[in-house]
């Protein structure tokens, strides 16, 4: 089984550069399933319904979110699609959930979203219990578990990653938008990356215009930030797994 993760979408930009890259991606490489984060594809923060629809159409299995699930207001009406999930650690009787599972073929995947705690400027609860507290849930029921990592900490990443190894069979990062090349298979058997990037413009500040977010950075004063343009990059990474025993048997970075 082949399963692809891709980056956070950012704006109209990073989503047609999605619909241009993935339907062909994925007949040529035969991928299975598709997991999309796309918190970032509504003007750089949130999503609404018609844009989470488009992803799906695109070709994506499950669309998972992070710190800006709830920046648009639309969000409310279609939380509860069974292709859109929100971090697990969220604050208890949040809307939405947190994991879902699906079914491909003969095999059951669970997609876990969890989001971190640190400089995220959120309150969440700890990531490592929730996926405890998932993980006993779930066990027994499903063949391949995913887990989306919406954080900010390379340190948080790698140590979650270490804390899952053996018990899950991905670990992906999201929000940096920043692809790492630090792809692995873990000593247990867990396919590891501290982050998959993202699909937005190039010329940018992780997709925003650059002169909106130098200013912050030189004058420390705020300075809306604004959707970067021109030509896009799609960031993802491929997982190949066995379809007999479960192991991950390659991971591969895709940069396009």
């Amino acid at each position: 089984m082949k399963i692809l993760a891709v980056g956070d979408v950012v704006g109209e930009n990073g989503l047609n550069k999605l619909k241009e890259i993935l339907p062909n991606l994925k007949q040529r490489e035969k991928i299975d399933f598709v997991i999309v984060n796309g918190e970032n594809v509504a003007d750089g923060m949130g999503i609404t319904e018609k844009l989470f629809k488009q992803i799906i159409y695109a070709g994506a299995d499950v669309v998972t979110l992070g710190n800006h699930t709830w920046a648009k207001k639309d969000i409310f009406n279609f939380i509860d699609d069974e292709k859109i999930i929100r971090p697990a650690n969220y604050p208890k009787n949040v809307l939405g959930k947190g994991y879902s599972i699906y079914q491909y073929k003969n095999k059951q995947i669970a997609v876990i979203n969890l989001i971190g705690r640190t400089n995220m400027g959120i309150l969440a609860e700890n990531p490592f219990i929730e996926a405890d507290n998932i993980l006993e849930k779930i066990k027994n029921k499903v063949d391949i578990i995913i887990v989306d990592f919406h954080a900010e900490a390379t340190a948080e990443k790698i140590a979650l990653a270490n804390y899952l190894d053996g018990r899950v069979n991905i670990v992906f990062g999201t929000h940096t938008h920043v692809q790492t090349a630090d792809e692995c298979i873990l000593p247990n058997g867990t396919a590891y990356i501290t982050d998959i990037g993202m699909t937005g413009p190039i010329n940018s500040v992780i997709g925003m215009d650059k002169a909106a977010s130098i200013k912050r950075f030189v004058t420390t004063l705020p300075e809306k930030y604004k959707l970067a343009t021109g030509e896009s990059k799609f960031n993802s990474c491929l997982f190949n797994i066995n379809d007999e025993n479960g192991r991950i048997e390659k991971v591969s970075r895709l940069n396009m």
